[in-house]
């Protein structure tokens, strides 16, 4: 590796790429990082000549990505990613004296049994720290992620951003709740001949169960 290529990088363009790749839209990455759009469109023009790339190809809308950009993003998050470590490793975090904020997303069952320890123990220890909680679920903490509007989450997950990190906290072990009594287990073919009912609060008529379902070919 041959790291006089570095001298070549700023990585305030490569910052900007990242963005472009989670937005797919110049206005979008221009408003989560507070520049101009000529701004942005100057910084991707830069980076075309110095990765010897157009890196998005306009489709309606959108900006898609080409194959040699999806390449480098799979790369370069985890090298800014360590770069923001080592940066951070420069300033003590003191709890007691920050004023930093956290944006943290909870779905509905964790925000309630985490927040009452959690906010006692911030009152006891970061007394000035703010916390932003913003309900999330399986459906939208991606685009939540990517957007930036929080920098954790905490529930079930499905598809994340590329460079999002995931850390299992618990195995959830489906249940089955049955109204007779049975010595036999319930087979797949009675559970699934029985009717259903949803509980969404986003109003979807399909849940994981159905998606299980349909992996194994029933429904």
């Amino acid at each position: 590796m041959n790291r006089n290529e570095l001298r070549r990088a700023d990585i305030n363009l490569m910052v900007v790429f990242e963005t472009l790749m989670l937005e797919r839209n110049v206005t979008r990455a221009a408003e989560k990082l507070f520049l101009s759009q000529p701004t942005i469109s100057s910084a991707l023009n830069r980076l075309r000549g110095i990765l010897n790339d157009p890196l998005f190809i306009r489709v309606g809308n959108r900006m898609e990505p080409t194959a040699r950009a999806s390449e480098i993003i799979h790369h370069l998050s985890p090298a800014l990613d360590a770069m923001s470590v080592a940066l951070s490793l420069t300033r003590d975090f003191d709890p007691g004296s920050s004023t930093m904020t956290f944006r943290i997303g909870l779905s509905d069952d964790v925000e309630y049994s985490l927040m009452p320890a959690l906010l006692q123990a911030l009152h006891e220890e970061a007394p000035n720290v703010v916390i932003v909680i913003k309900q999330v679920n399986a459906w939208n903490i991606s685009e939540l992620l990517a957007s930036g509007e929080i920098t954790v989450g905490v529930c079930i997950t499905k598809d994340l951003p590329a460079n999002a990190k995931r850390k299992l906290l618990r195995n959830v072990v489906p249940m089955v709740l049955r109204i007779d009594v049975s010595d036999t287990p319930l087979t797949l073919d009675e559970y699934c001949s029985r009717p259903h009912v949803v509980v969404s609060h986003v109003a979807n008529i399909s849940s994981f169960a159905d998606e299980w379902l349909e992996a194994v070919g029933r429904t």
